[in-house]
């Protein structure tokens, strides 16, 4: 279906084609992509309700789904409040009578209206009748109306704001002038709809608000940075000097690291919730900040893990949050031929790629040990492991994606190094012990200078 971009769509139906139009526009919103194309306005007049709990709370939970989907109806229409028992609304609900019309989104104050405003009964229910009220009600909606009636003694100057603006809601469908025919009693209604208008203003302030505290979020980053360069400067590369946290400043990073993982959780956890085609806008906005967090903060969290003397942190330790950030990137990032001049020249400040690289270095570090200490029942597999892994690290920095902080002399890589070269002896070669044999090629790798060949003679 070809949709017009610079126009929205609009879908309607009245009574059960109502119900038609209402699970088309949801069909549609499935493939729907926000950041190009207005959202699509479903219409219904006097349809019945068509999904439970579980569907109201899944629409609901995003406004722009939810904002979809506006249904009319009429006071003496009965069709609307057929299906009332294990059904749930959602949209928003324009009830209307002789006397107005009046909006309502909270779907309990909903469920109410549509079982207190029934002013119609099956014996004079005329369905012709009824369709041509629809249609005089839409012509009267280009018309300005003012209507006054008559609710003062419902409204006296102690009346709350809110209050007064329910009690005018509820007195232009009709329902305070039929309280009395119907036994109604309208101040339990009026109680019920101020109470949930209440609820609704409390949980959109404490909805998460990803620009909210981000000025934070940015300094806590600077902290790190900052952390990274002296740690550098020491010669012992940020991981390591967190993992041995032998300095107050240790500490501060390990609460600006939680601070931080709290709120790229919540924001992953939030753009999980929406669809895809409407998360992808939100995706490209915070992408960039998500993945330098992931590089930035990761590794920390790895280091704390296998300090504890843990294993396999890609497999049993990594946080979901960490794994849908990688995945988005990779959704969007264009395949690279190569380094090019740029990511040369940034490598000595760059963060690596690869935001679990040093799970493993620590896993290579463990299959070292096992081979040195004889502990390992295969020793063949560790061997092939070591392997995997000298081949990752050469592929790493033959794309110039891994920090040159590496070969920091008190680095764990480094560490590693040492402890495979003399497991593997020194008449070994490799691609990567080709390069690593030389020390000339650490510091001409970290100018972007290192030209690193396809294979060693």
């Amino acid at each position: 279906m070809q949709i017009d971009n610079s126009k929205q769509l609009i879908i309607t139906g009245n009574s059960l084609g109502g119900s038609v139009a209402t699970l088309f526009t949801l069909s549609l919103l499935e493939k729907f992509n926000f950041s190009k194309t207005k959202g699509p306005l479903c219409i219904t007049f006097g349809s019945p309700l068509i999904g439970d709990e579980n569907l109201q709370e899944a629409i609901s939970k995003y406004a722009a789904w939810n904002s979809c989907f506006l249904h009319v109806v009429y006071d003496q229409d009965l069709v609307p409040r057929v299906l009332i028992n294990g059904y749930q609304p959602f949209g928003t609900f324009l009830f209307y009578s002789k006397l107005g019309c009046s909006s309502f989104e909270d779907h309990q104050t909903i469920l109410e209206l549509l079982t207190k405003t029934n002013s119609g009964t099956p014996e004079n229910q005329d369905p012709n009748k009824v369709f041509e009220s629809y249609g005089k009600f839409v012509k009267n909606l280009n018309c300005k109306v003012i209507c006054k009636a008559n609710d003062e003694s419902l409204i006296d100057w102690t009346t709350t704001p809110l209050r007064a603006g329910i009690i005018t809601q509820l007195v232009a469908i009709g329902l305070v002038q039929s309280q009395q025919q119907q036994n109604v009693d309208i101040n339990i209604i009026i109680t019920n709809t101020e109470k949930g208008a209440k609820i609704k203003a409390i949980l959109n302030q404490q909805a998460f608000d990803p620009t909210r505290g981000l000025n934070d979020i940015k300094v806590y980053m600077a902290y790190l940075e900052q952390y990274k360069k002296v740690s550098k400067e020491e010669r012992v590369g940020y991981y390591d000097r967190y993992k041995s946290k032998l300095d107050a400043s240790d500490i501060k990073v390990e609460e600006y690291m939680r601070r931080l993982t709290c709120y790229w959780e919540e924001m992953v956890d939030q753009a999980e919730k929406r669809p895809q085609t409407v998360g992808a806008s939100l995706r490209t906005r915070s992408l960039f900040g998500g993945t330098n967090y992931r590089r930035m903060i990761e590794p920390l969290v790895i280091a704390d893990y296998y300090k504890a003397g843990k294993q396999d942190y890609i497999n049993q330790g990594r946080l979901i949050h960490f794994i849908i950030l990688e995945q988005l990137l990779k959704e969007t990032e264009k395949p690279s031929s190569g380094p090019n001049e740029l990511k040369k020249q940034n490598v000595a400040s760059s963060l690596t790629e690869d935001s679990c690289f040093w799970a493993h270095v620590e896993e290579a570090r463990i299959s070292c040990k096992l081979l040195s200490n004889g502990e390992s029942n295969d020793r063949e597999k560790e061997r092939n492991k070591l392997i995997e892994f000298e081949n990752y690290v050469y592929g790493l920095m033959k794309n110039y994606a891994v920090s040159s902080e590496i070969f920091l002399p008190e680095s764990s890589f480094m560490t590693w190094w040492r402890e495979y070269r003399e497991i593997k002896g020194t008449f070994y070669r490799s691609y990567l012990t080709g390069l690593m044999n030389n020390e000339e090629n650490y510091d001409k790798y970290a100018k972007g200078r290192l030209v690193i060949p396809s294979r060693f003679i």
